[in-house]
This record gives C-alpha cells, structure tokens and sequence, in this order.
C-alpha cells in the first residue's frame, strides 16, 4: 500500500450518507485525515466545506487510486456493481463493508433483501477483486449512534469480521480514530453477527452501544 508521510494509511470514504458523512467527521474530530466522495463531487466538497482541512473531496476513480482503506458507505447492491466497475484498481487496498442488506417493510420496519440466513459479508467476498482485503466493519451501530456515541468515556465497541489478520492494525487503528473501541469477532463467516438484526448489532441482539469493557461479555470470539 502507499503510505502518506506519516505512515498512517490514507482512507476515503466512498457515498456520503447518513453513515458516511457521521464517519467522516467522527474521523476529522480524531484529528484522522480523510478523503470524501460520491457520485456528486458537490456533495463531497460540500461536506469537506463543513469539516475543515482535514477532509479532501476527490472524484471516487482519484480517491480509490490514492486512499490504502476504502470504506464502502454504499447499498449493499452498490457495493456488489461497485467491485466489479474497479476491480483493476483496487487491488492492495483495504475494502471495509459497512453495509446492511435491509429495506422497509411497508409496516414501519425493515426487512432483509437477502436470504435470513445470508450475511453481506460473506456475499461480497466471494467478489472481492484479487488482491483486495475485505473487512466487515463499521456497520454494528446506527448512523445516529456512531454521532453520539463517539468519543465517549468509556468508549463504546465497534466489532469488526476479517479473514486477513494482517489488516487488524489498520482497522484497529481507523476505528479508535472514530471515536470507539475495535473487537474482532472472527472471520468472515461471523459478518452476519454484526449486521442488521444479528446479536453484536444495534438493531439485533445488541439492542444500544454498549461499552469495550463489557463486549467480550457478550461476543463469542472465534479466532
């Protein structure tokens, strides 16, 4: 991965909606570096406008091309289109996978738009192009949630699900930069654990952010 001069990896932020733009200013008020864009590079610059010199608004080909973690705020189906469109470029990056697979239910709820049993997670690595890493993170808490629950005394978990141990450091290191505690629960296969309605999720088993100190408590880990 390229490095900035620091030597903290360089992340973007692709799709800026209610998750992605709570992340990029939890990041900021860690005083992280972050690249922010979407579709529109209006709304990229508009919200660097409002988050000051640390956030830097890039078309999305010139973010994937000089970020070393991409955090995929897209629907779960955009994600999907997404890995297929830039495959070529983004081999030796980290690819974090916040996304839940849900939509309204007509009654007030959500439902999920894949099989009960299908995680996400487990989904997209099967088309996660050669040479990228991918890591569920990001997703357990609600977008309301990562805003207010940042930073808190004692600071709140976030869990996270990867294959490749040798991305734990750099996603440890971006999840303590948002404001909260990093617990990996275990491979890929457990990503249906922290997305919507599983135990480790806001909407699920977790029912609230809740405090590092108390998560092993409730997380199984599987090594």
């Amino acid at each position: 991965m390229s490095q900035n001069p620091s030597s903290i990896p360089t992340v973007a932020i692709i799709g800026l909606g209610a998750i992605g733009r709570v992340l990029a200013a939890n990041l900021t008020k860690g005083n992280r570096s972050v690249i922010v864009a979407d579709r529109t590079l209006e709304k990229a610059r508009n919200l660097a406008s409002t988050l000051g010199s640390l956030a830097r608004p890039l078309p999305i080909p010139a973010a994937i091309r000089e970020a070393d973690i991409l955090v995929l705020a897209i629907w779960f189906d955009a994600i999907k289109k997404f890995l297929g469109q830039y495959a070529r470029a983004l081999e030796g990056k980290i690819l974090i996978d916040p996304s839940n697979p849900i939509a309204p239910d007509g009654k007030g709820g959500f439902v999920k738009t894949i099989g009960e049993k299908e995680s996400a997670g487990l989904l997209l690595s099967t088309l996660v192009p050669n040479g990228a890493k991918l890591v569920k993170a990001l997703g357990t808490l609600g977008a309301a949630s990562l805003e207010n629950a940042a930073y808190g005394q004692p600071r709140s978990a976030l869990f996270y699900a990867t294959n490749d141990t040798s991305t734990n450091g750099a996603v440890e290191e971006l999840i303590r930069d948002t404001g909260f505690e990093p617990l990996r629960i275990g491979g890929l296969e457990q990503s249906i654990r922290i997305e919507v309605f599983g135990d480790l999720h806001e909407f699920g088993g977790l029912g609230q952010p809740i405090a590092a100190s108390q998560a092993g408590e409730r997380a199984y880990i599987i090594s």
